[in-house]
């Protein structure tokens, strides 16, 4: 590896750990101040602004950090706090952001909050068909979760929706369901609610024996569970039974009901709209029984505090109620001043029902504008029936579209996982064939080598074999040569040293041409000797060869069956006349296993092979640059150990180095031996 090319490396290296760090830094600074921040919204002192500063910084830090379970929840929890706090602009944001965030998480329990609150949020703002939506959505998923409690509250709220538009058929389904499952959990405070609101729901059917059980269950749970608190629910069931009998003109039980519920001396404080609707419900039905008592006190009371609380509809009651009394002492100014006040917060609060009451208070008292209100009137209410069949269709279409979606959703899903089964089992069944075909193929090459191998051991055996005969041949060729030299030659030349003695003292010409004679006959001995010496030679290369060439056929065939580069070399100096047969087949067979175990596990790129040797060894040396192994562990495998014993059985030293990812290096010294030379003695 060049050192550019390690510098990137580190740089790289760094830079993504420098980089990671600061995440990490970043997302423990945004955790910190989320937590300072939102211990900040709890605490008691401080005001309400200050509470909707923090809970906005602490959106800010969360909305920074990953999309985790525990940063949904505290995200909700700012949500829920800023919808306590009637924050609505900041509800609105963080409540769309958890939305997307559960959706994107598939977070059924945060979805189903956010839809819940979302639908609060609209029914607050008077969005009903968009705060139905939502409360359907939810009731759809947790209808699928079986989450009864969630279910519960979203029922309630839908029924409470579905009731301001006059749906009061679709509201008593709802509320029903509802108050089931409320009676079988310990929200009684929520049954107390859904009862109440059924007692409602009846009173506008005008079915009143329901409307009165229901409104009498309500003071009985409140009763029964001790639910009194700073709510004065016992005084709200008083005042809707009070009502129930003023819509059935039975007045005497009405301001009994109303006189029960003012004796919560508490209420004026902790909840004075509710003061002012029994003060008002109070004095209609004493006005309404010519009793004239604290009148109009009374009304002019209930309409100082709804002045004071802005609260629109109310504050239209009001004048309408004072409008009918002065009508009916006959002070038809005040009664037309007070209707025209109520015909105007009615047209202020641009709430159609307000507009009605008022106009057909109008249209009693003023005479002179009577028709134009009456006309007004008679438009306006057809108008808002109309918008009131609407508003049921859309939530009707809203509620099958809901229906419709929630269906093609599974439906999509159903296909998708069907999909993904198929998928799934195509992509096994392909890797299973893959798989197969490599195992077969590796299992091919696996028995074509075993085979290679078989079958090279074969040959290795047959010329070992072939050089025993050699050896063996060899030895008889020497024993004949032996004999050859000691009853040819050697006899020839006792022959001729004898003539030779016997003429050395005669100078005469026979004796000279008899000398010429012989000494032709030692250049003939001469030649044949060189012969000799020249076939031994022969032989002798030939033996060495033979193992050499087998060396080099197995390393030249590692070259051609293998990706590995292969480099190697032989000593041509090495007297292999003094490595014995065994020795050598032992080194081969050493350096086979050698080649198979780099082969197999070493995922080598360069095989060096050396073959050496002095005056006392041989040394055979294989060498790799693959990912080596532990030396040192205790169990080795077969190949290793054969390759131990081998060594051994040679009487040689093997010396075994290996550095993980480094490369492996075997050194096998096998020691030279002499073999005994066959003399034939004379």
């Amino acid at each position: 590896m060049s050192k550019k090319t390690i510098y990137i490396f580190y740089f790289i290296f760094f830079y993504s750990c420098s980089k990671q760090k600061e995440q990490i830094n970043s997302n423990k600074s945004s955790s910190d101040s989320l937590s300072y921040y939102m211990h900040l919204s709890n605490r008691n002192g401080i005001s309400n602004k200050d509470k909707i500063l923090a809970l906005e910084k602490s959106f800010l830090f969360s909305s920074k950090l990953k999309n985790t379970k525990i940063n949904r929840d505290t995200i909700f929890s700012i949500s829920y706090k800023s919808y306590l706090l009637k924050n609505w602009p900041n509800f609105n944001i963080v409540n769309k952001f958890l939305l997307n965030k559960s959706l994107e998480s598939k977070d059924t329990i945060n979805l189903i909050k956010s839809y819940r609150y979302r639908g609060a949020y609209f029914k607050n703002i008077q969005e009903l068909d968009s705060s139905f939506y939502y409360y359907v959505k939810a009731e759809k998923l947790c209808t699928k979760i079986n989450d009864q409690l969630n279910l519960a509250n979203v029922l309630l709220n839908k029924g409470i929706v579905q009731f301001s538009i006059n749906d009061y058929l679709g509201s008593e389904l709802s509320l029903s369901k509802a108050a089931y499952i409320f009676k079988n959990s310990n929200e009684k405070d929520k049954l107390y609610g859904t009862l109440n609101q059924l007692g409602l729901v009846y009173n506008e059917l005008k079915d009143y024996d329901k409307a009165f059980e229901y409104h009498t269950k309500a003071l009985e749970t409140v009763r029964e569970y001790n639910l009194q608190s700073n709510i004065h629910q016992e005084a709200i069931c008083y005042n809707n039974i009070g009502y129930l009998y003023i819509k059935q003109n039975k007045y005497d039980l009405a301001i009994s009901n109303f006189e029960l519920g003012l004796k919560d001396k508490l209420i004026l404080k902790d909840d004075p709209d509710l003061y002012a609707l029994l003060i008002d419900n109070l004095a209609y039905c004493r006005f309404r029984l010519n009793n004239y008592e604290d009148l109009p006190k009374l009304f002019y009371d209930a309409l100082k505090i709804r002045i004071k609380l802005e609260n629109y509809t109310v504050i239209v009651g009001s004048y309408i109620h004072l409008s009918e009394y002065y009508q009916k002492k006959g002070d038809n100014f005040k009664a037309v001043t007070y209707s025209t006040n109520a015909l105007n917060v009615a047209r202020k609060s641009k709430i159609p029902t307000n507009i009605i009451l008022a106009l057909k208070q109008a249209s009693l008292v003023d005479k002179i504008k009577s028709p134009t209100f009456s006309e007004q009137y008679i438009r306006i209410s057809d108008s808002l029936q109309i918008a009131e069949r609407n508003s049921k269709d859309r939530f009707a279409r809203i509620s099958l579209e809901t229906d419709e979606i929630i269906k093609q959703n599974d439906v999509l899903e159903n296909k998708n996982r069907t999909l993904l089964y198929i998928f799934l089992v195509t992509s096994i069944i392909v890797v299973l064939l893959i798989m197969v075909r490599a195992q077969r193929t590796r299992t091919r090459e696996l028995v074509y080598k075993q085979a290679q191998q078989i079958a090279n051991e074969e040959i290795f055996n047959l010329m070992m074999s072939q050089q025993t005969i050699i050896d063996d041949s060899r030895s008889k060729e020497k024993k004949r040569l032996a004999q050859d030299l000691h009853d040819g030659i050697l006899g020839r030349m006792f022959g001729l040293r004898l003539s030779l003695d016997s003429i050395n003292a005669n100078n005469d010409a026979d004796a000279v041409q008899k000398r010429n004679s012989l000494l032709n006959e030692l250049k003939i001995i001469e030649q044949d000797i060189r012969e000799i010496s020249h076939d031994l030679n022969r032989e002798k290369l030939v033996l060495i060869n033979n193992f050499v060439s087998i060396v080099h056929n197995l390393l030249e065939e590692q070259k051609a069956l293998h990706s590995s580069s292969v480099n190697y070399s032989i000593d041509e100096n090495i007297n292999w006349d003094k490595v014995g047969n065994t020795a050598k087949i032992n080194m081969f067979r050493i350096l086979q296993e050698g080649l198979q175990n780099i082969n197999k596990y070493a995922n080598a790129n360069e095989i060096k092979v050396a073959v050496k040797g002095d005056n006392e060894n041989v040394y055979l040396k294989i060498e790799d640059d693959g990912i080596g192994f532990d030396v040192n562990k205790k169990s080795k495998g077969i190949g290793m150990q054969n390759m131990i014993s081998r060594t051994k059985e040679s009487e040689g030293i093997i010396d075994i180095n290996s550095i993980k990812n480094k490369g492996t290096k075997i050194t096998i010294t096998i020691p030279l031996k002499t073999k005994p030379i066959i003399e034939q003695q004379a």
